[in-house]
């Protein structure tokens, strides 16, 4: 006989929580961001803005993409890097839906890099939400995009000698109606941003600084997650109209957090629509 679902928190409505426990390592920032995002998803619900049976999230491969087995949502777990033409394809096939990719750097900014540039460039109407935590961390810690200058990895045994992939100035340089950065130490603003972006068309992308002790911490010497939360806590600085130079990631200066870019360009479906 099937177990009745129980619900323990307001937001379990949105979780398959037969799925639960998740597979996220303790200290893991994930939870926290989707946590966020459920809650503006909730109150765009609540408030008649937003129909529940007409979301859908779609996902790659990664930690991140996991996210897509967690919400009691419509959701794919698509290939590796290919969740961005993955949701082009549904957002196209049904304009009225409102479709979410989720997925971490390596993701989104490395194997499917190539689809997220035009995908901004076409400022297709989808919201897209990349979790950043600098490395492959589901795979073993290999270098990613977004791998700061000379830490290690374990395919960069001395340090990477790459400049990191700056996300946010290459989305907001082409032709996305909105770019904003916010961090796991700053959940208010993944739920400020993510209700937001709801709200608005075009190709939307929100990139969440998270931790990654497991993984990640190891490389740089913050094993511990409450150690880790702290560190990037004290290095995280919001400011209400950050400019796009401002958004270098430098773990020694800081990381500056909030709206890069806001703006009402057509958006790909508009300019379909007007032929």
């Amino acid at each position: 006989m099937a177990l009745a679902k129980l619900t323990l928190h307001p937001l379990d409505k949105y979780l398959r929580t037969d799925r639960l426990p998740h597979i996220w390592c303790p200290g893991c920032g994930i939870g926290i961001a989707l946590g966020a995002m459920l809650r503006a998803i909730d109150r765009r619900i609540n408030e008649g803005r937003l129909d529940r049976n007409k979301v859908v999230f779609v996902t790659g491969i990664g930690c991140s993409a996991r996210v897509s087995f967690y919400v009691d949502f419509d959701s794919a777990h698509t290939l590796h890097g290919r969740a961005l033409p993955f949701a082009t394809g549904v957002k196209l096939a049904n304009p009225s839906l409102e479709v979410i990719v989720v997925g971490g750097d390596g993701d989104v900014a490395g194997i499917g890099g190539n689809h997220l540039l035009h995908a901004a460039k076409r400022n297709i109407d989808l919201f897209v939400v990349m979790i950043t935590n600098f490395v492959y961390a589901m795979t073993g810690g290999q270098l990613a995009p977004t791998t700061p200058l000379k830490v290690y990895t374990t395919t960069t045994p001395h340090g990477n000698p790459e400049p990191p992939l700056n996300v946010i100035k290459l989305v907001a340089s082409l032709n996305a109606n909105y770019v904003a950065r916010a961090s796991i130490t700053t959940p208010h603003y993944i739920e400020m941003f993510t209700y937001k972006a709801l709200g608005m068309k075009g190709f939307r992308f929100l990139e969440v600084i998270s931790t990654c002790p497991e993984v990640y911490g190891r490389h740089i010497g913050l094993r511990n997650p409450v150690t880790m939360f702290e560190e990037l806590k004290k290095r995280v600085k919001y400011k209400p109209n950050p400019v796009i130079d401002e958004s270098d990631i430098d773990w020694e200066k800081g990381i500056v957090i909030g709206e890069y870019v806001v703006r009402n360009n057509p958006s790909y479906l508009d300019l379909v629509k007007r032929g």
